[in-house]
């Protein structure tokens, strides 16, 4: 069977042409450190690399809504704990209150109780990131309301925010509230009538009545504890799904790298044995071509 010139030159300059896109894609993975460009390259590691990253992608988002939940909860703590510390002040007042005190000293606690009303007033309307966070899923209106007498003192107080409770999600099928339940929002305002309660009672030197709030106060100093023991558990529990989420990560990282990146060691030793076979094939062919008929009379 006979060869013809041009059917050995086709094939030869089709090898050619073979070995030199083998030798750019093998550059391309030594300089970019990838061994995937094109869907085609490997159609199967496309398909699991699409799946790991889009897991990825949603793993991520649920640690940024972990992120935003944990500065939420404690937020919220610092607020609960700032009226802890209201609380516990009023309660020594009210013991004081019903000591046998004058009534200059009774009038001194008054308003003290007085300043602490007005405290509680400013952490009830506490806002982060521009949310009121005492309000329920309310976030967007002042969650308390105040009224006021002729000389400006907070004379009763009213929960006007929601029964809801912000839900974040922290997983498939797993979310956390970061921020307290209406039960302790509406007790915060139970609280702050109670100060009200206390400061007339002392104003007035009126023992009796200030004996008369001192459970309602234990009341309220009991919410705060129950509250605040809630939120540490929250904080827990959203810091162990960050950990498990960095973990989901780093191994969502770990399969992406080995789909997606070049075994440089292998790849570098294919180049140089693809770069040798192109260097001979260059030079075997150019010997190839220039032989001709007479070639073969002589």
């Amino acid at each position: 069977m006979r060869i013809t010139t041009a059917t050995t030159a086709d094939s030869v300059l089709a090898q050619l042409q073979k070995l030199s896109s083998r030798q750019s894609e093998l550059q391309n993975q030594v300089a970019t450190g990838q061994r995937i460009f094109q869907p085609g390259d490997d159609p199967a590691a496309v398909g699991r690399l699409i799946a790991a990253k889009m897991e990825r992608s949603s793993v991520s988002q649920y640690s940024r809504n972990a992120d935003a939940a944990l500065e939420y909860s404690k937020t919220s703590y610092s607020g609960l704990d700032q009226f802890k510390k209201l609380s516990d002040r009023a309660g020594e007042l009210g013991v004081l209150g019903t000591g046998s005190i004058g009534t200059d000293a009774m009038r001194a606690y008054a308003a003290e109780v007085n300043q602490l009303l007005e405290q509680a007033a400013t952490l009830g309307n506490t806002r982060f990131r521009n949310d009121y966070i005492f309000g329920g899923t309310a976030v967007s209106a002042p969650p308390y309301a105040f009224t006021r007498d002729a000389s400006g003192r907070i004379t009763a107080a009213a929960y006007a925010g929601d029964t809801g409770r912000v839900s974040v999600p922290l997983a498939e099928g797993a979310s956390i509230q970061p921020t307290p339940d209406s039960s302790t929002n509406s007790g915060l305002a139970d609280f702050m009538n109670r100060l009200v309660t206390l400061r007339d009672a002392l104003q007035a030197g009126d023992s009796a009545a200030v004996q008369v709030v001192r459970p309602d106060l234990e009341s309220s100093e009991n919410l705060l504890v129950s509250s605040l023991s809630e939120h540490g558990a929250i904080q827990l529990r959203i810091e162990v799904a960050q950990a498990q989420q960095k973990s989901r990560i780093d191994e969502l990282d770990r399969q992406i790298s080995a789909e997606a990146d070049a075994d440089m060691p292998t790849t570098i030793v294919r180049l140089n044995q693809t770069t040798q076979a192109y260097e001979a094939a260059l030079s075997s062919s150019a010997t190839l071509l220039k032989m001709s008929l007479l070639d073969y009379i002589r």
